[in-house]
């Protein structure tokens, strides 16, 4: 880290400072006090939504207990329930507004990480080997980070530990694809099918744009294809697509590369699957998922008829979540195809199987019942 920020406290009558750690680049708290198991959750809620970070110094898995029931008293509903959303748009700006301040007050729990990363609290785990896959060797500075975000580095750890059963690859047990921190891991396996199913243009070469864990590439070897070039602009998922690549065995099918979308050339294949939400990410981590004016989906169409091949396709894989959520206009993909010079070849669809298409009582329900995941086969015109 460059210039990283920090945290700087008060405590027992000495002033302290520490590296501050944000994947969501939150600013550092500017009060923070030192806590322990005499504070009660309601006035760690209290302080916690008033910005106070809550430092920690006492049993680590009592600290868990305490982030769960400010999560309960986050979720909480209020005695008055506000007007229903106009709109399906309006229901999923409310949804992110209340996720983005749930996140912050969740957020003000804090532990402090010793140089080599081991947390010196009673009961507390070993986490250096999580720590040390999302940021990095330990450099012996001290830091601080919330307490949320390191659960969530455990979390990772785990998945890239047991790997994810993907029944596209094959039969197990040489079928698991194994997320990074930071990584989107492909738990939607609908798209992937998608992908398994689609009669290949060609087998001697393809491109996989935005590759993440590299699971689209991997798909695409296994299904023959000779030579398969992966690329993305993202450190980590360059090292985690990677990894799975040869944990896969097909290094000598797929090579990843650094670029932003398309690599030299061109190739009768080149397949892209964007995030799928034209909004904001409030960290780095949702840029899989968001993407602020469809940027990567404006760039892959716009550059795919440069970089296919005579008689080659693009395969845009998609849902319609955006125009269910009113983010993007009906007709507007459409529209994109057209004007980059591309036209339908063929497309196939599939209805999420993702728990929330089913819970009536998700906020975004309404969208997402009706949402289709498709594959859209693009020649030039």
């Amino acid at each position: 880290m460059t210039n990283p920020a920090l945290l700087e406290w008060s405590e027992g009558g000495a002033q302290y400072q520490a590296r501050w750690r944000s994947e969501a680049g939150v600013a550092p708290p500017k009060r923070v006090q030192a806590v322990d198991d005499t504070l009660s959750a309601d006035a760690a809620y209290r302080l916690a939504s008033e910005g106070v970070g809550l430092l920690w110094r006492s049993d680590f898995n009592n600290a868990r207990q305490l982030l769960q029931a400010l999560g309960r008293r986050a979720d909480r509903k209020p005695r008055k329930p506000p007007a229903p959303p106009s709109s399906a748009v309006e229901a999923f700006h409310l949804h992110r507004q209340a996720q983005g301040q749930r996140s912050r007050v969740l957020g003000k729990l804090l532990v402090a990480l010793e140089g080599d990363y081991r947390i010196a609290l009673p009961r507390a785990p070993d986490l250096r080997q999580a720590c040390r896959e999302a940021w990095g060797p330990a450099d012996g500075q001290p830091s601080v980070v919330s307490l949320r975000e390191l659960l969530g580095l455990v979390g990772a750890h785990e998945w890239r530990k047991k790997g994810l059963e993907v029944p596209a690859l094959g039969p197990p047990p040489d079928n698991r694809i194994h997320p990074h921190y930071g990584v989107f891991s492909p738990v939607r396996g609908e798209y992937l099918d998608l992908v398994a199913g689609a009669p290949l243009p060609a087998s001697d070469l393809a491109f996989d744009i935005g590759t993440g864990t590299g699971v689209l590439a991997a798909v695409l070897a296994r299904r023959g294809v000779r030579h398969v070039i992966a690329t993305d602009q993202d450190e980590r998922a360059l090292a985690c697509a990677r990894d799975n690549i040869q944990r896969l065995g097909l290094g000598a099918q797929v090579e990843v590369v650094r670029a932003d979308l398309f690599p030299p050339g061109q190739a009768p294949l080149v397949v892209c699957n964007p995030p799928w939400l034209p909004a904001r990410p409030s960290s780095p981590l949702e840029h899989a998922i968001y993407d602020p004016d469809s940027r990567m989906l404006r760039g892959f169409l716009g550059g795919l008829a440069g970089h296919l091949a005579a008689g080659g396709e693009g395969w845009l894989i998609i849902s319609d979540l955006a125009e269910h959520l009113g983010l993007r206009e009906p007709g507007e993909l459409a529209g994109l195809i057209e004007a980059a010079g591309l036209r339908v070849v063929g497309r196939s669809d599939v209805w999420p199987r993702h728990p929330k298409a089913g819970d009536p009582h998700d906020p975004l329900h309404s969208a997402r019942a009706r949402e289709v995941t498709s594959l859209w086969r693009l020649a030039r015109r």
